[in-house]
């Protein structure tokens, strides 16, 4: 099952098209993406029985991101062995660094994002996951049935700004305006032969960047909610991206920086993209 945020209203994409939820559903659900994963599961069981009716054509600069308002945000930092070692760390041992990107700096699949003057502006293509059911304490061979499901994400990041001072300033440097692109939809596991391997691209006005596989995450997605639900409760609707691997600016020599006009599309397998342009 593919969810998707059309123009602000719940939408479910079917054979390609968007069939209004509230409208389906004569109002059962409501118009509000984010309001349908606290009740994930009972809408589930109606999707998956409704005869739905034929759904509407749908431009990709039409979509805003499938949890535009998660209550907990939560980012994985160097969760991919290559991408620590490009960035001069070792790989984590234990749960590795956790922070978060602000709500207001989430958007759609498709926009134009306003490079911060005097930054080092650069990319990060992630899997992400939106927990579908709380979860607290749960274990890693339960942490999958806690997850509604995937979509992609870019952690876009200037540079300047997050390693500043005394103490990184990770949560702002990557959360300037349009800096959490997400989408295209929200695609439910079962749709995934295994979505514990899943295939990431990144590329930079046509020239790969970033290509990854989620295997190599060093922790999974059950790993993670696991980790994080041993101490505090992931709520439905919440967010957590789940690491980059290697090829990000930073860690080239001589190291890059996104500038006017770039186009940055993120991809991941059996998802979609995302495509971001860059202006000042």
């Amino acid at each position: 099952m593919r969810i998707a945020n059309l123009s602000g209203r719940l939408v479910l994409i079917v054979d390609g098209l968007a069939v209004d939820v509230e409208r389906a559903s004569a109002g059962r659900f409501t118009a509000d993406p984010q309001a349908v994963y606290p009740r994930w599961a009972e809408f589930r069981a109606w999707a998956e029985q409704v005869d739905l009716p034929r759904g509407t054509h749908l431009a990709p600069g039409e979509l805003g991101a499938p949890a535009p308002s998660p209550g907990q945000l939560f980012a994985i930092g160097l969760n991919y062995r290559d991408h620590a070692s490009e960035s001069g760390f070792a790989a984590p041992e234990g749960l590795p660094p956790v922070f978060t990107k602000f709500r207001t700096s989430i958007s759609g699949p498709v926009t134009a994002v306003t490079l911060p003057a005097g930054g080092r502006t650069d990319w990060e293509v992630e899997l992400v996951v939106v927990i579908g059911t709380r979860a607290f304490e749960v274990s890693e061979s339960t942490a999958w049935s806690h997850v509604a499901g995937l979509t992609v994400g870019q952690d876009i990041s200037e540079r300047i700004g997050q390693l500043a001072g005394p103490a990184p300033q990770f949560s702002l440097g990557k959360s300037h305006p349009g800096f959490t692109p997400m989408g295209p939809w929200l695609v439910t596991p079962d749709e995934f032969e295994d979505p514990d391997d899943l295939e990431l691209r990144c590329t930079v006005n046509g020239e790969e960047v970033q290509k990854g596989r989620t295997r190599d995450l060093i922790f999974s997605v059950p790993a993670l909610i696991a980790g994080l639900s041993a101490v505090l409760p992931l709520s439905p609707g919440d967010v957590i991206f789940t690491g980059t691997p290697a090829g990000v600016g930073l860690g080239r020599t001589p190291q890059r920086w996104l500038a006017p006009g770039d186009e940055l599309v993120s991809t991941v397998e059996g998802i979609g993209e995302l495509r971001q342009r860059f202006v000042v």
